[in-house]
């Protein structure tokens, strides 16, 4: 079985409120919303308001040893899983599921050491506005090795799947499923994920019987936190609560949209650190709060944020470092990004087309990979420093945008040695990049369009480190995360070292220390 490692990540906190990876002291009870249910984690035993929980499944909160997983020795008609993803019923049968079957608001404190949270509500939750339930997160911590850690089936959906009519502004203020971080609070989810099971019925064999032709989906649910059901995810009116997520493959994901308007989210991820995953569709919007993201190379790919529709970043300070070992992206959308305000600073081997917005970027391509862990410092040339940046993996594009953003001049420097670059060629404007040389000198920047493939491992100038995941399953500790900066540029053509902001989109090709010019 894969492990995961209970490490403690320091990207977006208040100082001195994580000290441990522990469920910490919950707020007063009076604190909570008029109403609000209860729920006390413990491996002793589950308690709901007070009372011990119930095992009848009528009861609005009821536990079991019933959780959905990925059977070993199924054989290949089971699933789409391999070996690694299995699980023997015995690992399965440790964990106690707390389900939640009724609308209302429900509070989850203590330590849960080998369980799940599932939210079903019913499969005609759906189309019903009123089946809407809210997680506070007060204080809890769990871990689930089987599945995902915490879970909503069916809850209300007040988003379409319909590809045709989808936009990339959409408002989930009346979704079903709600997570709220309480303040003053540390909250820590380590989960992993159920691999591709085949409804039973629905199995069509190849003519020999020896491979699946056709199959529909019973379950698949790729994230620690998870969500079948658009999803919100806010912070308590003080914006001072911590949600930690260890995800041995993806982080956060939702099925069709996710909008996070508050919080302070680290993630530590095997794959995606966040995934909204109907292609097309899909919207991922963050309004505000602070998210630092770390995939840590453990599955050989991952994005920062993967959005298989659109990417919305209005506001909040976003810090996504994608595979070090993977043609990945620090932001990635099928359907383009879109930065209207807030702090982006996002580091990989891809950079996906920033479509439009209402603020500046500035693109940085790298002549050679670089190491994580070395700080990046952009300054106004008269030595005043804007921001720092420290990568947590290993990239060749930095993405960087800020509201402050504006027509000045700017120095980049790694460490204290000043970096040169050239300025892409091409329109430049507001709404997209123009053309510009690749860090190979040759045609556009990779935009990450539609069904473009993305540069592997190995080929397209992506060269990967030797890094295995270990055979213990832990993970590496995270470096330092970002404080926030914004970026530059200069005009066409020349290596520079002073980059002077446009307005609009800015890309740097070629970067590299000043000293290292020919």
């Amino acid at each position: 079985m894969k492990q995961i490692a209970a490490l403690v990540l320091t990207g977006c906190l208040s100082a001195g409120l994580l000290s441990g990876c522990g469920a910490q002291s919950a707020p007063a009870e009076e604190t909570l919303p008029e109403g609000t249910v209860s729920i006390r984690l413990s491996d002793s035993g589950i308690t709901v308001d007070g009372e011990k929980a119930s095992s009848d499944d009528t009861a609005a909160v009821y536990t079991a040893h019933d959780i959905v997983f990925y059977q070993a020795g199924q054989g290949f008609a089971y699933g789409e899983g391999t070996a690694a993803d299995e699980h023997a019923q015995e690992e399965a049968d440790a964990h106690t599921v707390i389900h939640i079957t009724q609308p209302g608001t429900y509070a989850l404190s203590g330590t849960l050491s080998a369980g799940q949270v599932a939210v079903d509500l019913g499969e005609d939750a759906e189309e019903d506005p009123g089946a809407v339930v809210t997680l506070i997160l007060n204080g809890a911590d769990i871990t689930c090795t089987v599945a995902p850690a915490v879970i909503f089936y069916n809850v209300y959906e007040c988003g379409s799947a319909d590809a045709e009519t989808a936009v990339k502004d959409v408002d989930t203020s009346g979704a079903g499923a709600n997570v709220v971080i309480a303040d003053g609070t540390a909250n820590n989810i380590t989960g992993s994920y159920v691999a591709r099971i085949y409804k039973p019925d629905s199995v069509v064999l190849n003519e020999n019987g020896t491979a699946v032709a056709d199959s529909k989906k019973l379950h698949k649910y790729d994230g620690a936190f998870y969500s079948k059901m658009s999803m919100n995810v806010d912070g308590g009116a003080e914006g001072t609560g911590v949600l930690n997520i260890f995800a041995e493959n993806e982080g956060l994901d939702s099925e069709l949209h996710l909008t996070i308007n508050g919080g302070n989210i680290n993630i530590l991820s095997g794959n995606d650190g966040i995934n909204t995953n109907e292609d097309g569709v899909s919207v991922t919007t963050i309004n505000g709060g602070c998210l630092d993201i770390r995939v840590d190379g453990s599955t050989g790919e991952g994005d920062g944020i993967d959005s298989n529709g659109w990417l919305v970043i209005n506001g909040g300070t976003v810090t996504a470092a994608a595979c070090a070992i993977s043609g990945d992206a620090g932001i990635d959308s099928d359907m383009g990004i879109s930065i209207n305000g807030g702090t982006v600073a996002a580091s990989g081997n891809m950079y996906d087309r920033i479509e439009d917005g209402g603020q500046n970027y500035v693109v940085f391509s790298f002549a050679e990979r670089q190491q994580g862990g070395t700080t990046y410092t952009l300054d106004d040339v008269g030595s005043m420093p804007v921001g720092n940046y420290t990568p947590a993996n290993d990239f060749t594009y930095l993405v960087i945008s800020d509201e402050n953003m504006s027509a000045a001049n700017y120095r980049l420097l790694q460490g204290e040695t000043p970096l040169s670059g050239i300025v892409s060629a091409g329109e430049m404007g507001r709404g997209g990049m123009g053309g510009g040389p690749r860090p190979d000198g040759e045609g556009r920047p990779p935009e990450g369009e539609p069904g473009q493939e993305r540069p592997q491992p190995g080929k397209d100038g992506i060269d990967p480190p030797n890094q295995e995941r270990p055979e213990d399953g832990t993970r590496p500790q995270r470096p330092e995360g970002f404080g926030g900066m914004p970026g530059t540029m200069q005009a066409d053509g020349e290596r520079v070292t002073v980059f002077t902001i446009a307005e609009g989109g800015n890309f740097i090709t070629q970067v590299a220390p000043a000293e290292a010019e020919n």
